[in-house]
């Protein structure tokens, strides 16, 4: 397994000096945005996309400081209602597909994206009970959208020889891991799950055993190693569908934190082992977005833990059997 992190932590400053100080913190590897909510500082689909001679010296820059490449990410939502803002997110997914393949890179991370509930909606609608009977119908009409349009975004990606990595997020179609089995169900074997635990932790979803779920039918292409706190004394009286601002962190059912201050360095090790368990040997990619925390320190924080508990070596035979 290698430790790896998501560089749009480090976006406000050229991807050299970032590439050196996430080397001399024991980093071995990136996954490097290139659009969408999560931006595109270190990678442009416009222009790195065809450039050979840009493609290789971002290559060239990674082996400098023997670092890989894991994933390329772009985040959005090309299911949108509003058209415009589908066609656009759809081209951009499209072109961080293409990208990948021609850098040598076999994984895109990125949302199911979300329809509005019906065909005149202007914005998107996140179903979370199925009553009044029109949420149950508006939710049925989503995912005929979602199917329709992930079965031909499935084959592309498979023409080019890329996984896609679908982030079970709330605020999106697919934000557990049934409803990332249907889709892949629904489509191919290359739309997986890009497990991150922080948007699992707050709806009360097991990591260990959504791991087992999504291992069992080899549907795990990535993972983001990000933590969540849940504040019991909160949830007693807003409940964990907190629309609260990430800014009132004191206030609050839950905020996101770095690795190991929302679970204990035992819960983290037990994660990478159960990854393990189900054939995941990738990277452990770091995404930082603690309140609490500096993104340098918040970031150093997460290396260290996740270097005590990834595994370097194979496991090899049992011999004490």
């Amino acid at each position: 397994m290698q430790v790896g992190v998501l560089t749009v932590l480090l976006g406000d400053q050229p991807l050299e000096d970032a590439l050196k100080y996430l080397d001399e913190i024991g980093v071995d590897a990136v996954e490097i945005a290139c659009g969408g909510f999560v931006g595109d500082d270190h990678l442009s689909t416009d222009e790195y996309l065809g450039d050979e001679e840009a493609q290789a010296k971002l290559l060239e820059g990674l082996a400098g400081y023997d670092m890989d490449l894991a994933a390329l990410a772009t985040h959005n939502n090309p299911i949108h209602p509003d058209r415009e803002r589908a066609e656009a997110d759809n081209r951009q997914l499209r072109n961080a597909i293409k990208l990948a393949s021609q850098l040598g890179v076999d994984t895109v991370v990125g949302f199911s994206g979300l329809p509005g509930g019906s065909p005149s909606a202007q914005v998107p609608n996140w179903i979370t009970a199925p009553w009044p009977t029109e949420h149950a119908e508006a939710l049925e009409y989503q995912w005929d959208i979602a199917i329709d349009y992930w079965s031909d975004l499935a084959e592309f990606a498979d023409d080019h020889e890329i996984n896609v990595a679908v982030e079970m997020h709330p605020n999106m179609l697919v934000h557990e891991p049934h409803g990332l089995l249907k889709l892949r169900e629904a489509t191919n074997d290359r739309i997986g799950a890009n497990v991150d635990p922080s948007h699992l932790y707050w709806q009360g979803i097991s990591i260990p055993d959504t791991i087992r779920l999504l291992g069992e039918e080899n549907a795990i292409h990535h993972f983001h190693a990000k933590d969540t706190k849940v504040y019991d004394e909160q949830v007693r009286t807003h409940g964990v569908l907190d629309t609260q601002s990430y800014a009132d962190v004191a206030e609050r059912s839950w905020i996101f934190r770095s690795v190991g201050y929302g679970h204990s360095e035992e819960h983290w090790k037990d994660l990478v082992s159960v990854l393990r368990m189900v054939g995941y040997d990738g990277v452990l990619s770091i995404e930082h977005e603690d309140a609490l925390a500096s993104p340098n320190e918040g970031l150093e924080k997460a290396v260290d833990i996740l270097q005590r508990a990834a595994f370097r070596e194979s496991p090899g035979d049992a011999y004490w059997t």
